[in-house]
């Protein structure tokens, strides 16, 4: 059973009743991300997730830790480029003993000028690694792509530079203009009572948290390109793709029908003819990532440098393949089956219950239910595949990133006319 609850200042309680369940995770979900973050923030809201750990006015960093462990809580945090999550699971009986330790973090994280300064030194590092990850980093240079100079097309880590210049000034700056009552929701799910949740957590968000929420998006420029990287890795990291369609979009259940096709299962045509018919690379998968008014759908693969060409052609091939041909009833059908499992077999876990919640009221300011979710993916025809399909895979839309040891000049107009992706 879901039940929801706006405060004054216009934060939600979103919850469901689970009865039968002995867990409950609990989370607290602000809609602000990297995207939010003026030039001189760039990274900002990654620091501040990592902040709330450092100690609060009444625990240190280890007495947090050790509370959280005291009761066998899983706790854990991120953030993403339009918000960032505070989450933790635990035996239900101790929900709201968590959900105080979480909230102490929420609230009262003192930020000493001490653990700035440290946590700036460790951000530093995870950027650094990042640098060592090829196949992590090459996501970014593919948003890079397409949104090349706007918040959408920056990584969330922000740079050394801007890490850098942080201060407590700027932090509280952030906070005080972010962390506002229209943009935090409290989700909850287990066997929990609605009203206790916001009988025992709801003055805490009222009382503390300011009224406001307004953030107008300014949509990007979209202008597609190709970036290649020079890096002395093993493989060459690809990201091949085009735009897609923003949360809202009433096509989406269809792009996620189209997108397991592709490449989002064992079974799809890029998995069977790349690694399983070829054998040009040991991963290969397709995905979607929206946003509030835009999104990208796109190829991941690593490869040797003397298979790019080889790689690229192929998926292209297959984009054009379904562009003109559609799909294939049996594919439909097993690409829905698969995905109405997915849903269906999500619920048994207190977590994901949780995080469906919060997600849901963030992007659309309502709680869109399992069943509702299987039944727009069932409905999904071979019609509106074809059509999105046709949509989405216009030749001038497409983009790439890839990094690796690959020296060579990727025409990708030329490539995509080759194929007849028109």
């Amino acid at each position: 059973m879901l039940y929801k609850t706006t405060l004054r200042n216009g934060v939600r309680i979103v919850t469901e009743k689970i009865p039968y369940v002995k867990s409950a995770s609990f989370g607290i979900w602000v809609k602000t991300g990297s995207r939010n973050e003026k030039d001189d923030e760039h990274g900002i809201s990654h620091f501040i997730e990592h902040m709330q750990f450092k100690g609060t006015k009444l625990r240190s960093a280890f007495e947090i830790s050790e509370a959280f462990e005291k009761i066998g809580a899983q706790v854990n945090a991120y953030t993403t480029k339009e918000y960032t999550c505070f989450l933790l699971k635990v035996l239900g009986e101790y929900l709201f003993d968590a959900a105080d330790i979480l909230c102490d973090m929420f609230f009262n994280s003192i930020y000493s000028s001490v653990d700035i300064e440290n946590e700036k030194k460790v951000i530093i590092e995870e950027i650094k690694s990042y640098e060592d990850m090829p196949e992590e980093i090459v996501h970014e240079y593919f948003a890079k792509a397409f949104f090349d100079g706007h918040p959408l097309g920056k990584p969330i880590l922000g740079t050394i530079e801007s890490v850098s210049s942080f201060t407590k000034n700027k932090v509280f700056n952030f906070l005080e203009r972010e962390y506002v009552g229209g943009n935090i929701i409290i989700s909850v799910s287990g066997n929990v009572d609605h009203n206790e949740v916001v009988d025992r957590l709801g003055y805490l968000f009222e009382n503390n948290i300011p009224s406001g929420g307004n953030f107008v998006y300014i949509p990007p420029e979209i202008k597609p390109r190709v970036i290649i990287k020079y890096k002395n890795s093993e493989q060459v990291q690809i990201c091949i793709g085009t735009p897609a369609l923003p949360h809202t979009d009433e096509n989406i259940y269809t792009l996620t029908v189209l997108n397991n096709i592709l490449g989002g299962s064992l079974s799809s045509r890029l998995f069977q003819e790349i690694r399983e018919k070829r054998s040009l690379a040991y991963s290969i998968y397709s995905y979607n990532v929206s946003f509030f008014d835009c999104g990208l759908w796109g190829i991941h693969t690593g490869t040797s440098s003397n298979n790019v060409y080889s790689v690229l052609e192929i998926c292209l091939n297959i984009i054009a393949s379904i562009k003109e041909n559609g799909v294939k009833e049996d594919e439909l059908e097993r690409a829905k089956q698969q995905l109405r499992g997915e849903l269906l077999l999500s619920m048994e876990n207190t977590m994901n219950h949780m995080s469906r919640l919060g997600k849901s009221e963030l992007t659309h300011n309502r709680v869109i239910t399992i069943d509702e979710m299987v039944e727009k993916v069932m409905a999904v025809s071979l019609e509106q595949v074809y059509e999105l399909a046709k949509k989405l895979f216009v030749p001038e839309n497409f983009g790439l990133a890839l990094i690796g040891p690959f020296r060579g000049d990727i025409d990708l107009k030329a490539t995509i006319k080759k194929f007849g992706i028109c």
